[in-house]
């Protein structure tokens, strides 16, 4: 879907958004686990989970942080693109049945160190939550967003 272009100026510190729930499924850490390489037991061996800590399979890290960012992806914006995550951090596990929902707030803005005239940066800080309201996930988004022509 594309909605109506926004250009750096039209980003506000402050504004925020949340996502509808997903329900994480023992599927999608199969085909994530296919996709990547990563068959680790903790996320694909119920019999030895069942003797460790958490007591079942945990879906990978990544495969919460590509879901969760593509559940704020919903609106095409030709002034904007992904420039990349800092601070990523897997606070809690998600296990197969949890259902997360996503909270992108902006916290910063800032000109482009060398296209000033032009670009900027736009931080999002990404929440992931549980169906409890427990944190799973956080991270920055920083995207590349055009500025208005002079």
């Amino acid at each position: 879907m594309r909605t109506e272009d926004r250009w750096f100026e039209d980003h506000e510190i402050g504004e925020s958004r949340t996502s509808v729930g997903r329900t994480i499924t023992e599927a999608d850490i199969v085909l994530h686990a296919g996709q990547t390489g990563d068959f680790f037991p903790h996320h694909m061996d119920a019999e030895w989970t069942a003797t460790q800590p958490f007591g079942q399979r945990i879906a990978h890290g990544t495969l919460i942080m590509s879901v969760a960012v593509g559940m704020t992806a919903g609106d095409i914006n030709p002034q904007s693109m992904s420039y990349g995550y800092d601070k990523v951090r897997f606070i809690k596990p998600v296990f197969i049945g949890d259902t997360i929902t996503v909270t992108a707030a902006i916290t910063e803005k800032a000109d482009h160190p060398r296209m000033a005239d032009t670009h900027g940066y736009v931080h999002e800080l990404v929440s992931v939550t549980n169906q409890r309201g427990e944190t799973v996930l956080v991270l920055t988004h920083l995207y590349l967003v055009n500025k208005r022509a002079a």
